[in-house]
Order: C-alpha cells, then sequence, then structure tokens
C-alpha cells in the first residue's frame, strides 16, 4: 500500500500535540552491502555535521554505541575516516565544482552524500568514477528530496573530471 501524507495528522491551531501513528521504514534495506555501509558513513558525516562535532571522534563512539540498531560496520567506519583524513581537500573540490552553490547553502543530506562520494572518487581505492556516481546518486534520489539525485550527480561528475584531467 503507497504512504499517503494525507494520512498522517496535523496539529491543531493552538499547538495541540500530534499523536504518532505509524513511522515509515527505511527503503535502504534494497542496498547491497557496501552501499548500506556507505549511507551508515554518510549519516556518521550528517550528524557531525549537525553536531559540530569531529567526523573522525564520532564515528569512532558510533561503532561502540549506535543511534541505529547495530553499532557502526568497521567498513562504514573507514568511509567516514576517508572523508576525514580528506576533508579541507574534499570541501574545497566540491566548493570550486558547485555552480552558485556554497557548502552551508547545499541542504544537509546533500552536503554529506556529496562529501562521502567526492571522498571516495579523490581518494578511494579500487572502485571507478562510474560506478561510485551511479551509487550516490541512487542514495541521493532515496534519502534526500526529489531534485537531489540530478544535482549529486552533477557534481559529483565533476568531481570526476577534474580528477581524471588533473590524473
Amino acid at each position: 500500500m503507497p504512504f499517503d501524507p494525507l494520512d498522517l495528522p496535523l496539529p491543531g491551531r493552538e499547538g495541540d500535540e500530534v499523536e504518532l501513528v505509524k513511522t515509515l521504514p527505511s527503503r535502504a534495506g534494497k542496498f547491497g552491502a557496501k552501499t548500506r555501509a556507505r549511507v551508515r558513513a554518510i549519516d556518521v558525516l550528517f550528524e557531525a555535521d549537525a553536531r559540530q562535532v569531529g567526523v573522525e571522534d564520532l564515528a569512532e563512539q558510533r561503532t561502540l554505541t549506535s543511534t541505529a540498531q547495530t553499532p557502526l560496520p568497521e567498513a562504514a567506519k573507514q568511509l567516514a575516516l576517508l572523508y576525514a583524513a580528506h576533508a579541507a581537500d574534499v570541501d574545497d573540490t566540491i566548493a570550486s565544482h558547485s555552480e552558485a552553490w556554497t557548502l552551508e547553502r547545499m541542504p544537509a543530506v546533500d552536503r554529506a552524500i556529496l562529501r562521502m562520494g567526492a571522498a571516495e572518487i579523490l581518494h578511494g581505492a579500487g572502485v571507478d568514477s562510474p560506478v561510485l556516481l551511479k551509487e550516490y546518486t541512487s542514495v541521493a534520489s532515496e534519502l534526500s528530496t526529489e531534485d537531489s539525485a540530478s544535482f549529486v550527480n552533477a557534481l559529483l561528475q565533476r568531481v570526476a573530471d577534474a580528477k581524471d584531467l588533473l590524473g
């Protein structure tokens, strides 16, 4: 049965409490293991950004205790640490290849997806850029807005093209 947003209760005009009647499961379960690790790494980047804490410390903390059902897997931790090790370079690259969008102006979810994707494209080993573009575009289409997939795809394509030009 498809989700209908009209099924959700609305608060009254006087600020009445809203009763939670249903939750929606994440659709990230349809992803493979490597993509799920990427999504968990994106979660760490998103949380670190929102809480204004270091990615390294948060990743380590999430391997011990987690807001998710399971502690952060080692593969996800390594991806988050890949970004952390190259954060300034990754952020500068994203900023220089985005048109009229500063990092601060980007939606927080898109920013986390772009950071992780650019970190893998620029500094990761063993995965070709076209595969990464497809992965992160798919993640953006599941986790963010309707327009985010094309935004993420275009910006990561620019990052990959620049990397190829520079060798």
